[in-house]
């Protein structure tokens, strides 16, 4: 097996400066690191894990406490583009994943027993029950944290900008000569879902139009399901509504789909808009207007974030947490056109 010394005897550079270069010191030049890591990499070095961790004090992994509700999972296009823009610093960085539950050897016990048994060095947060305490047991811990859509001063936070995208959405409607235009909400249990209906309400007050209750329904979990459940209640109303925005880009795709099984054409009879860009959004007929995130700078700020908190000076007590609010725009396709004959 190749040791350091093995590097060493190579190179031409000391045990001591060959360690240092593998541990990212900063007395170490980059063109003499770059040397050692190309070497290293020819000679098929492993640097021993527990050897590094005795001798940087750290583990040089991060915990994702990943927990959603739409039973899809990482599987989310949404979660996983995010996840794995984070996972691309991350691992540049020399830093392994693991995912975090509440269970730790069939024992249930709680998220930061469970960071504390594996000796994660930082935590990432994507969660849809901001509410569990053992989430804010968490966050009031040492432990270095950065959670995405959600707003708290214990922690670093990442998210867009939901409420104007939803401000701006409205606003792209009524542009197109929308008056009567429904929201399909993602509930008020989660962030994002909470400030994307003020961002509507808000828009539609401003531009005083009126906002029946009917016209904001819920679509649970943001899944193609429910918004194709929430579109057939808008679509038999009385005086159903001329455009329909989605909390959700699933959720407008499930909307869309309801439409079509109603006899109802998208964009002729009703305009459809969705929100987040997932990939599928461009390839579906009609493609969907919708409200872009940065999916890639989401996760990457929240791993530069995140890395910078845990290799800073001083207690966590200490350190200013930071909240970071992302830009969206909106990507014009196929799917809104103005109204028709009424």
């Amino acid at each position: 097996m190749t040791t350091i010394y093995d590097i060493a005897k190579r190179t031409g550079y000391s045990p001591t400066t060959v360690s240092k270069a593998f541990n990212n010191y900063s007395d170490v030049r980059e063109k003499t690191r770059q040397e050692i890591l190309r070497t290293a990499q020819e000679m098929g070095y492993l640097p021993n894990a527990h050897a590094r961790t005795l001798t940087t004090k750290k583990s040089w992994t991060i915990g994702v406490l990943f927990v959603e509700n739409t039973g899809a999972g990482i599987r989310h296009p949404f979660f996983s583009a995010v996840i794995e823009s984070f996972k691309q610093v991350a691992v540049a960085e020399g830093y392994a994943l693991m995912f975090i539950s509440k269970d730790v050897g069939g024992k249930r016990s709680g998220y930061l027993e469970n960071c504390r048994i594996r000796g994660v060095d930082g935590v990432v947060v994507f969660l849809s029950d901001y509410e569990d305490p053992y989430f804010r047991e968490l966050l009031e811990s040492d432990i270095p944290t950065v959670v995405l859509d959600f707003e708290t001063a214990l922690s670093h936070t990442v998210c867009s900008d939901n409420m104007n995208g939803a401000r701006q959405a409205v606003e792209y409607l009524a542009q197109l000569g929308h008056r009567r235009i429904a929201h399909i909400s993602g509930g008020g249990n989660t962030y994002p879902g909470e400030q994307r209906e003020l961002g509507y309400r808000t828009a539609m007050k401003q531009l005083g139009f009126e906002v029946p209750e009917e016209y904001v329904t819920v679509g649970a979990y943001y899944s193609l399901e429910s918004g194709y459940g929430a579109m057939k209640q808008l679509m038999e109303l009385p005086q159903r509504p001329t455009a329909v925005f989605a909390s959700g880009d699933l959720l407008a795709l499930g909307a869309v789909m309801a439409a079509k099984d109603l006899g109802l054409k998208v964009p002729e009879d009703v305009s459809v808009m969705g929100y987040d860009d997932i990939e599928l959004a461009g390839y579906v007929t009609p493609a969907l207007t919708t409200v872009r995130q940065d999916t890639g700078l989401l996760g990457t700020r929240a791993a530069e974030l995140l890395l910078a908190s845990m290799n800073g000076n001083g207690t966590r007590a200490s350190r200013e947490q930071e909240a970071v609010v992302l830009p969206v725009e909106i990507v014009v396709r196929d799917s809104c056109a103005p109204p028709g004959p009424s």
